[in-house]
């Protein structure tokens, strides 16, 4: 039995032995005359992620075909998997030949993976803007081809940024951590800046190298003041479009064969280079005669005026083409702008003689276009009819550029849409159709939030002041009542662009305040009339005489010494609450308006009607203390608006006229106010005061206007200069009776609250004390007042999700008490700057640093000097 194992263990080997020899891979003989063999099958290599039959596939061979071993077939398999980029290493073997037929093993390595990735030497901004331009992810494969790319896109992306000199290194090291992965290191060294040393021009009169260099935008060294202050960074782009505006500008010179003949950039230090340009001028050439070919709408002398050369004027190519397409008013774009979307102009050459060229302009006036197809993309918001209602591009209505642009400025003012993306997209939505004569016009619109919450909360001397509001300005009024469709966000019906606004403000016991309205711009949904309806309520309280005791004792006190002594608690005014002190405020007004067609349509008119009652009871700050006062008032208001945005308008103007009238009670209801309330100190003093201001009396006149003026053709990146003049008088029918109420509080941030002076209208002047003006130090009871605003305006970020714009300004303004004192050369001067902000859901906020050059009135109580203002919710 022991010899009988050992046999058995000699034969197993033997067996293992012709077992491993008969799976050797057959040999293949390389000779002149490839042998062929039929395909039987192929086996791949399985990688993790790919479909087997997937990788089968790239190579191309089909089983049951004949091929050659070696062959170009088999060649061209490897090279195909090479193609893919996903493989490191690729060999296709022969298993077997069995009976004429070749069975394969392609045996696949794939690329490593990154498990980590690391961009080192660089800001986090620059890091982040690297990590979205380069192919490299953490996770994906790693070629390198994808290593060439991603340092050729890291090159010029710092080449774009002036670091022309910038070296960057990427590291690969194997992961021990995990199977065929890559820890990337790309390491940058950005180096400095590549700074232009000195522009050197030759071929031109010296007195014409300056202004060459300034028509270079971006290239620039310190020949000039202006150039001292502008980027000298070097860049290969921004050269290359700088030559051409060298060119340009030699050929508004009228050297209309100008070119540069050699130029280089070579280098001077580590840091920067010179730039040499040798420039051709040739002759300089003049304008003689000019002809217009194919014009039938405009006349000749009109296009020749429109056109501005004259016979004699120097040959400039760069107004030539201003005055033909550029300006705003060019000839081709009052064509465009009128329909003539498929005229052409061509200005032909038909004579140069000497210094002297004759022009032809050829012109193709074609048919007047019409509006076609008005498509809507991107609205989720409201439904279509409010968007087509305020369309003024109806399909088969003559194509005007007009109508497109006060369709967008209409959008623009519903606030449901991000204005800024529709303004720059617009002019790639308009698709022209030669052949039918129509135009295309789509709307992009991209949906932003137009609902604003209001939270807020402050410490005043009657302790904690909360405030909530609420405004909805998509509100459906038919929706809540059901008549509408299913269009609500969460429980708010919503689509038909209505606004319902909701606000509450209080401490608890001293006061409150809570107010609603409602506006809905197209009344009966045929036409842009508004109604509006509006109800509110408030209340503020008092503290009672003790507080005023204790004050005083308590000052005596720290003064001298002695008296009454101290108690800290009478700083906190809600240790006096006095409930039988107060005033309070209930109202509502109902409106309606309609716009206008004449002058034009920019005009709005509207009346409303409104109902104030006062109470009073023991309240000492108006000039009755109790008893009850009644204002029934109707305003008239004729408004523009032409402006072309609401946060940020870059063009257009707004201008305001009001009259708000109270019947004339003391023209018919028989009492003499002369003498009457007259001495405060009197015993009947309360009741002539009852008698007096039971209905309360007045006219309200109140101008303004406010332009708005782009300062450079951008529509991003646009400073604006924003104007502003505004006066308001409140008159009386009786000289003998004023009204107490509706008077101006003017100084401060414009803010309205409890704080102010109360049924007060509040005007802001920034630089000053909150309603300084018209009385010493905070009265607030002037019944005249007068503005001026001039304000500079640049955006810093205008998106959907933030709107931000920086502004520095110069303001003027002053109140009266007397109106007959009014002198609108008798201002309060101030200047300062500040920034703007609005936030989805929250609105605008903003905050200004003024310095009022008046800092003390006549009393001697300080007004102006450096004052901070916030502002929420609304602006000045």
């Amino acid at each position: 039995m022991k010899y009988f194992k050992k046999y058995l263990l000699v034969l197993l080997c033997f067996m293992a032995a012709f077992v491993a020899k008969a799976q050797v891979s057959p040999e293949i003989v390389y000779t002149a005359e490839h042998p062929k063999y039929v395909l039987g099958g192929i086996a791949v290599d399985g990688i993790k992620g790919y479909d087997d039959e997937l990788l089968i596939n790239i190579s191309n061979l089909i089983i049951g075909e004949t091929y050659e071993v070696p062959g170009p077939d088999i060649s061209d398999a490897i090279k195909s998997y090479w193609k893919q980029g996903l493989f490191s290493n690729v060999v296709i073997e022969a298993d077997s030949i069995v009976n004429g037929k070749i069975y394969l093993h392609i045996k696949l390595t794939a690329q490593p993976r990154i498990s980590t990735l690391s961009i080192n030497g660089v800001k986090k901004s620059e890091r982040e803007d690297i990590e979205e331009r380069i192919p490299l992810k953490a996770g994906n494969q790693i070629t390198p081809n994808l290593v060439d790319r991603a340092k050729k896109h890291i090159k010029r992306y710092f080449d774009d940024k002036g670091f022309k000199n910038a070296d960057i290194e990427i590291v690969q090291k194997e992961d021990i951590t995990a199977d065929n992965r890559m820890i990337v290191d790309i390491n940058i060294d950005k180096n400095s800046k590549i700074r232009v040393h000195k522009i050197y021009i030759t071929g031109v009169d010296p007195k014409e190298i300056k202004p060459l260099k300034q028509a270079m935008k971006k290239t620039n060294d310190r020949s000039s003041i202006k150039k001292w202050f502008s980027s000298k960074k070097f860049l290969e782009d921004k050269y290359q479009e700088d030559k051409g505006l060298v060119i340009d500008k030699m050929n508004s010179w009228g050297y209309r064969d100008a070119l540069i003949v050699a130029d280089s950039v070579v280098t001077y230090d580590d840091k920067h280079v010179d730039v040499y340009m040798d420039l051709y001028k040739g002759q300089k050439y003049y304008l003689r005669n000019v002809s217009w070919v194919g014009n039938t709408v405009y006349p000749t002398a009109a296009l020749q005026s429109t056109f501005r050369m004259q016979r004699g004027d120097v040959y400039d190519q760069k107004m030539m083409n201003k005055r033909l397409n550029d300006d705003e008013d060019a000839i081709g774009k009052q064509y465009y702008n009128n329909g003539y979307v498929f005229y052409h102009l061509d200005p032909v050459e038909i004579n140069v003689e000497g210094d002297s060229i004759d022009l032809e302009m050829r012109m193709v006036e074609g048919q007047q276009a019409t509006f076609n197809r008005i498509r809507i993309t991107g609205n989720e918001r409201v439904y279509d009819y409010v968007i087509r209602r305020e369309l003024r591009t109806k399909p088969g209505d003559l194509f005007t550029m007009e109508a497109i642009q006060r369709s967008v400025r209409e959008l623009a003012a519903m606030n449901q849409f991000d204005s800024e993306i529709l303004g720059e997209q617009i002019g790639k939505n308009i698709s022209p159709d030669q052949a039918t004569g129509t135009v295309d016009v789509t709307y992009p619109l991209v949906t932003k939030g137009g609902d604003q919450i209001e939270l807020s909360a402050g410490w005043g001397q009657t302790g904690v002041i909360g405030k909530v509001g609420l405004k909805f300005t998509n509100f459906s009024l038919q929706n809540l009542i059901g008549k509408g469709g299913y269009k609500r966000a969460g429980f708010i019906p919503q689509g038909d662009g209505q606004t319902l606004s909701l606000q509450g403000q209080t401490n608890g016991t001293y006061y409150q305040s809570y107010s609603l309205s409602f506006v809905d711009p197209w009344f009966g949904r045929k036409r842009p009339n508004q109604f509006s309806l509006s109800v509110f309520y408030s209340k503020q309280s008092d503290v009672n005489s003790s507080y005023y005791s204790n004050y005083m004792n308590n000052l005596y006190s720290y003064y001298y010494g002695y008296g009454y002594g101290t108690n800290s608690s009478y700083y906190n005014y809600s240790n006096y609450y006095d409930p039988n002190k107060w005033v309070q405020l209930v109202g509502a007004s109902v409106g309606f308006g309609k716009r206008l067609r004449w002058p034009d349509d920019y005009f709005s008119f509207s009346v409303a009607l409104g109902y104030t009652r006062y109470m009073l009871k023991n309240w000492q700050y108006f000039l009755i203390t109790d008893g009850n006062c009644n204002n029934i008032n109707l305003t008239f208001n004729l408004n523009r608006s032409s402006i072309d945005h609401t946060f940020f308008p870059r063009r257009g103007s707004d201008f305001n006229f009001s009259l708000t009238l109270t019947p004339p009670y003391s023209l018919w209801d028989g009492i003499n106010y002369e003498g009457l309330a007259t001495n405060y100190y009197s015993s009947s003093y309360q009741q002539e005061a009852q008698q007096k201001y039971r209905w309360v009396e007045y006219h309200k006149w109140h101008f303004s206007f406010k332009n708005y003026t782009a300062l450079t053709s951008s529509f991003k990146h646009c400073p604006v200069l924003y104007t502003r003049a505004e006066i308001g008088v409140l008159g009386a029918y009786n000289k003998n009776k004023k009204s107490p109420f509706e008077t101006y509080y003017v100084g401060g941030d414009g803010m309205s609250g409890y704080s102010t002076g109360y049924a007060t209208e509040t005007i802001g002047l920034r630089g000053y004390e909150n309603g300084s003006l018209a009385g010493n130090n905070g009265t607030g009871n002037g019944y005249a007042y007068e503005r001026l605003t001039m304000e500079l305006r640049y955006p810093l970020m205008l998106e959907t999700s933030t709107s931000i714009y920086a502004l520095a300004f110069l303001e003027a303004g002053n109140a009266w008490k007397d109106v007959n004192r009014l002198n609108p050369f008798d201002l309060k001067k101030s200047a300062g700057f500040g920034v703007r902000i609005l936030l989805p859901m929250v609105g605008l906020m903003g905050i200004d640093w003024a310095y009022g050059f008046q800092k003390y009135d006549s009393s001697g109580s300080k007004i102006g000097g450096s004052q901070f203002h916030f502002i929420i919710g609304q602006e000045f």
